[in-house]
């Protein structure tokens, strides 16, 4: 396996980022394919990018006790590895139960979520807390959401733990004509992050 160092000039700044990467960083550098090889990513259905669960808990939770618009049991908690690049990105979604991303490695990443007030945000998951940028977001049950590299950015690696836990049951992809209805305000973005 070796690192690749094309990118070491680039390190000190993500293009159209404003974001400064530390030095030990610079060496660092590998490319998306790479972190695919040493996490054994694979590809995510439906929302795009990479991932590899890497967490199930046993224990269940009685189908009774679980947020609305969940439907039979459900693990107490789960968590994954995500990748995402330029070309395979978060898709628009939403699940029942809170998600938590967790920012490790890589470029910057917008998140846009779309609120069930009919508002939205965006938020940048990085490692820049002077810029603004967050190590860390919680996305609640019922909340539109999806991720993208900022401009110029090569790949991000995050994790995510859910509890109750995922499952594809739960999983809702966006419809873009909906969305652009409900959320007229978002219109741009919204395309985006949509297919």
């Amino acid at each position: 396996m070796h690192l690749s160092r094309a990118s070491v000039d680039k390190s000190s700044s993500v293009a159209g980022s404003g974001s400064r990467r530390p030095e030990w960083y610079a060496g660092a550098v590998m490319t998306a394919e790479e972190m695919k090889q040493l996490l054994q990513l694979e590809p995510l259905p439906r929302e795009g990018g990479f991932f590899r669960e890497t967490y199930r808990s046993r224990w269940q939770v009685a189908a009774e006790c679980l947020p609305e618009g969940i439907r039979g049991a459900r693990s107490i908690g789960t968590a994954i590895y995500y990748l995402i690049t330029p070309e395979t990105y978060s898709r628009l979604h939403r699940l029942p139960g809170t998600e938590i991303f967790h920012f490790y490695a890589g470029d910057p990443v917008v998140m846009l979520q779309l609120l069930p007030d009919g508002t939205s945000r965006s938020v940048t998951l990085g490692p820049d807390l002077l810029g603004g940028q967050q190590p860390q977001v919680v996305v609640r049950g019922h909340v539109w959401q999806g991720c993208k590299l900022v401009p110029g950015g090569e790949w991000a690696l995050m994790g995510t733990t859910m509890s109750p836990g995922f499952d594809y049951a739960d999983y809702e992809s966006a419809d873009r004509g909906q969305l652009l209805v409900q959320y007229p305000g978002a219109a741009e973005r919204i395309r985006e992050y949509t297919r």
